[in-house]
C-alpha cells in the first residue's frame, strides 16, 4: 500500500511515520509513504499558495489550483482522496480497516483559515479526528496514516494484536493488561491471568473488556446497542 500526503510540511511529518511498526514496515518495503508539496505547483514566482478570502475576514485561504495540481500529480484510478478537516466525519477504527484495504490513499492537509471551497470536488471524502480545530491537517494525517498502515498485512509482527485491540471487537475497549512483577505497590495481577487456563483467561478478558468500556466509554456500548436494534 502507498499513502501520499499533500502537505506544505512533509519534512515535519516524515519522522513521525518513520518509527515503530510503521517505520520498520517502510524500511522493509511493505508500505510506501510520499509527500507532495502544493508550493511545487504554484504559478507564483514566490511559490505562493494562499490568498485573502473574498468577502473579507481574518486569515488566508489555501488556493484551489496548487492543491488541485498537487493531487493530480499522484492520483491514479485506484486512488482514494481524503481531506482532513474538522468538518469531516469522525474517524474511527472501522475507517482505518476500510482504508487499509486500498492500494493507494491520498491524504490532503489543509492550512491557514481553510481551503477554497471549489477544491472540494477533488476529495472522495472528508475525515475529522475530533471536534476541535488544529493549525493544519498534518497531525491528523499522521494519526490516520499510522492507524491505517499498521493494519496492512505484515506490518505488525503479530497479526492478532490488531484483532484484539480497542474497538476491534464489537466496538468495545481492550481488556486491561498486566506484566511483571505480580505484585506492585500492593496491587496484584488478577488470579485468572496466572491460572494457565486459557478458557478462564479468555472469559476474564471478555468480562474485563466490557467492564472497562462501561466505566470509561459507556457511549460505545450505547452506540452498539442502537446499531443492533436497527
Amino acid at each position: 500500500m502507498k499513502i501520499d500526503v499533500v502537505t506544505l510540511f512533509g519534512p515535519a511529518l516524515d519522522p513521525l511515520l518513520s518509527i515503530g511498526a510503521v517505520g520498520r514496515a517502510r524500511a522493509r518495503g511493505l508500505v510506501e509513504l510520499g509527500f507532495v508539496n502544493p508550493r511545487d505547483f504554484s504559478r507564483d514566482k514566490h511559490r505562493k499558495v494562499d490568498d485573502r478570502p473574498y468577502g473579507g475576514g481574518a486569515g488566508m485561504i489555501l488556493m484551489a489550483e496548487p492543491l488541485a495540481a498537487a493531487v493530480k500529480s499522484v492520483r491514479k484510478k485506484s486512488s482514494r482522496v481524503v481531506f482532513l478537516s474538522p468538518q469531516g466525519r469522525r474517524f474511527a477504527q472501522a475507517d482505518a480497516r476500510r482504508l487499509a484495504k486500498l492500494k493507494h490513499l491520498i491524504l490532503v492537509c489543509g492550512r491557514y483559515e481553510g481551503v477554497d471551497e471549489r477544491a472540494a470536488a477533488l476529495f472522495d471524502e472528508e475525515i475529522s479526528i475530533g471536534d476541535y480545530v488544529l493549525s493544519g491537517g498534518e497531525p491528523a494525517a499522521a494519526a490516520v496514516a499510522d492507524a491505517v498502515l499498521r493494519l496492512v498485512p505484515g506490518v505488525l509482527e503479530k497479526a492478532e494484536a490488531a484483532e484484539r485491540e480497542s474497538f476491534a471487537e464489537d466496538g468495545a475497549l481492550d481488556y486491561p493488561q498486566y506484566t511483571r512483577p505480580r505484585v506492585w505497590r500492593g496491587k496484584k495481577v488478577p488470579a485468572a491471568l496466572l491460572s494457565g487456563n486459557h478458557e478462564e483467561i479468555a472469559l476474564w478478558r471478555r468480562k474485563a473488556a466490557r467492564a472497562a468500556t462501561r466505566k470509561k466509554r459507556p457511549d460505545l456500548l450505547k452506540a452498539r446497542d442502537n446499531a443492533l436494534r436497527v
